[in-house]
């Protein structure tokens, strides 16, 4: 079934296997009456006038490239979940506050994404000596200074055109630096690295783009597809930059069906996979702007408009569990659950949906009864916290409905209100490569809560998946489910035509897909954006080096004296090819370790947890871990499979520490 917008209003399509769509209305019009009608889904409202109920011909227009991978029968599921949403959607009868997206004025978005990048002390009153957004533009890639570039010309056009009296950058004076950095140098061994890392993945990215094929009818699931390395090593808008000046032939756009795509897999990486919590939070800070510049460099390379929203007047329930901000929810929760980032509700939901066993068919696509589901909200908001809520009496698909009830009713969608658009979006994008490189990147900008809890929900419905045998339930009709429930509040806020609603049903539950089957890659921090993070660190520490040798010099101090013990810090005691790793939470606190081509931070571990004793020793693999600390990272937290030797040479100044994961 589907939604389809027209001059009379909204109709409600099923369509049925043998060609034919026949509209539903919530109320059918009688001898030219018209009647109208107003429906709630989740925080937004939509109001439409119901049409006289007729069967109509299979659309005419063409398939769009998101339809391609989406034959008609399989998005029935996304269609019946639509009509199960209404159903429910009509026995809530509470009133929720609606989000009011804030359309910008010129030059707003970009004043507010420059923020949002960082680089605010580039303009307005807080404009000023630009030298800390000189060193993090000196890190950027051509692409991603590009995209700075024509966001601050857009700012400064602007302020010039309100007649603005504080400082307007220019934009040859911001960018001249780094030209001129970049002109300077001996050698160009960074563009020379680029290419080499380009160089190394060109072939199998050729190889991935020519599988693309004709439309297949097969399920994806009974054809293994050839897996090809993501490259995390060069950035992404520069690949796709090359790609399109590297080739005079139309890139063939993906049509998501994994018959006939290669499937991507996360690449091997000596010097450790970075990911998401693995970094200090003054790093990840970093990591988020530049990942937000790059995703705007890939989306304005490929085209494609990215326009960033604000939810700027909500109004919402400071307690209870449905309708309340992610953020309020685990506010109340943390003082039950002291530590706790998912929801006490959305964890409980899912353990009893596992209770339940994940074998049953049709899992999350058979919909609980819409009034008893109504009657568990209410028991559930007046007992949950007091901890007298019978979870006996919760049938499975009853929890499972209610926890997509609480996905959708969440005040702002969980993929937030900035970047639901961009998520939208993804199904733009020319190659599956590329949606996967613009996911990895926009989950990396979603707020903490909303990525926690989306991690949390992806993980299930992987478990769910894994038992698709005897629940029916593979990943494309789970991505039917679910689609709808993450994606639907703002796609039926549009005015839209038939084709783009079939094309934005079908488009999303491609993205709701790749969001399940690539959930560890997506979670990753690419390296690219990594070594920048380095590369930034290193140069404020020249910065503060500098400013510390003139502050010593001012106050007669000793800077031969200050220069020896810097340079000797991380050199005490330890020879050369040999790490010192200090444990001070274990009963082995320290330990000199031989550097050799094969020792990984994994065989460092086991070395000092083998020599634990007494409660100690009932320390296991996966409660402490080994970080690398200083030197040009914050702190970072290593994979078991980092090779010592590689990471010291990229980080010789680092401290080596074995300690647990902060809550």
């Amino acid at each position: 079934m589907s939604w389809l917008s027209s001059s009379q209003g909204v109709v409600l399509t099923a369509y049925h296997p043998s060609g034919k769509d026949q509209a539903v209305g919530d109320s059918h019009a009688k001898g030219g009456e018209e009647a109208t009608s107003s429906r709630r889904y989740g925080q937004y409202t939509m109001n439409q006038e119901s049409t006289t109920t007729r069967v109509m011909e299979k659309p005419p227009f063409d398939r769009s490239i998101s339809q391609d991978s989406l034959d008609e029968l399989s998005m029935e599921d996304y269609w019946i979940e639509l009509e199960n949403i209404k159903k429910s959607s009509e026995n809530r009868q509470e009133d929720q506050e609606v989000v009011v997206v804030k359309e910008p004025d010129e030059g707003e978005l970009e004043e507010e994404w420059l923020k949002e990048a960082g680089l605010s002390n580039l303009f307005g009153e807080s404009a000023g000596d630009p030298q800390e957004s000189m060193v993090f533009l000196s890190t950027l890639t051509r692409t991603q200074a590009a995209a700075v570039q024509k966001r601050v010309e857009t700012v400064s056009q602007t302020l010039r055109k309100k007649n603005k009296q504080y400082q307007i950058p220019d934009v040859r004076d911001i960018f001249a630096q780094q030209r001129e950095s970049k002109e300077t140098a001996p050698d160009d061994t960074e563009s020379q690295s680029l290419r080499t890392n380009e160089n190394k993945y060109q072939g199998r990215d050729e190889q991935a783009s020519n599988l693309v094929g004709e439309e297949k009818l097969i399920p994806p699931e009974e054809i293994p597809a050839p897996e090809t390395d993501i490259n995390l090593e060069v950035s992404f808008a520069e690949q796709a930059l090359n790609q399109k000046e590297g080739s005079k032939e139309k890139i063939q756009k993906s049509k998501g069906d994994d018959a006939t795509l290669p499937s991507f897999r996360l690449p091997k990486d000596k010097t450790g996979t970075t990911r998401i919590g693995d970094l200090a939070p003054q790093d990840m800070k970093k990591v988020c702007h530049l990942a937000l510049i790059e995703l705007t460099a890939l989306y304005d390379v490929l085209g494609i408009e990215l326009k960033q929203q604000k939810a700027m007047k909500i109004k919402t329930r400071d307690s209870g569990l449905f309708c309340i901000p992610l953020t309020v929810l685990l506010e109340q929760d943390q003082r039950k659950v002291l530590g706790t980032r998912i929801p006490l509700i959305f964890q409980k939901l899912i353990s009893r949906i596992e209770e339940g066993g994940l074998e049953t068919e049709g899992l999350l696509r058979i919909p609980g009864a819409a009034i008893r589901i109504k009657n568990l909200c209410q028991e559930l908001e007046a007992k949950f916290y007091e901890g007298t809520f019978n979870w006996e009496s919760v049938k499975q698909h009853d929890a499972a409905s209610l926890l997509k009830l609480f996905i959708r009713e969440l005040p702002q969608p969980l993929l937030s209100v900035e970047y639901l658009k961009a998520f939208q979006a993804v199904q733009n994008l020319p190659t599956k490569k590329q949606q996967l490189q613009a996911l990895n990147l926009l989950v990396i900008l979603l707020p903490d809560a909303n990525r926690d809890t989306l991690k949390a929900l992806l993980e299930f419905l992987q478990r769910v998946i894994d038992n698709k045998e005897k629940n029916k339930m593979t990943v494309m009709n789970v991505a039917m489910v679910m689609a709808p429930n993450l994606f639907m509040c703002h796609a039926l806020g549009l005015k839209s035509s038939e084709q783009r609603e079939f094309v934005m049903a079908a488009g999303t539950a491609n993205t709701m897909h790749l969001l399940i089957k690539y959930q560890k890659l997506l979670w990753t921090i690419p390296k690219f954006i990594v070594n920048q993070v380095r590369k930034q660190n290193t140069e404020n520490h020249k910065k503060d080096k500098r400013a510390m040798k003139k502050l010593l010099k001012k106050m007669a101090y000793d800077r031969d004296k200050y220069e020896k013990q810097d340079k000797s810090t991380n050199d005490a005691d330890v020879p050369q090819g040999v790490i010192r790793v200090q444990a001070p939470h274990l009963s082995k606190v320290s330990m000199a370790i031989q550097l050799t081509e094969e020792l990984k931070a994994s065989d460092v571990l086991a070395r000092f947890l083998s020599q634990e004793s007494g409660v100690a020793q009932t320390l296991k693999k996966g409660e402490v871990f080994l970080y690398e600390i200083g030197g040009n990272i914050g702190e970072r937290c290593l994979d078991d499979d980092t090779y010592m030797k590689d990471l010291y040479q990229l980080n010789p100044n680092a401290e080596w520490v074995i300690k647990s994961k902060p809550l």
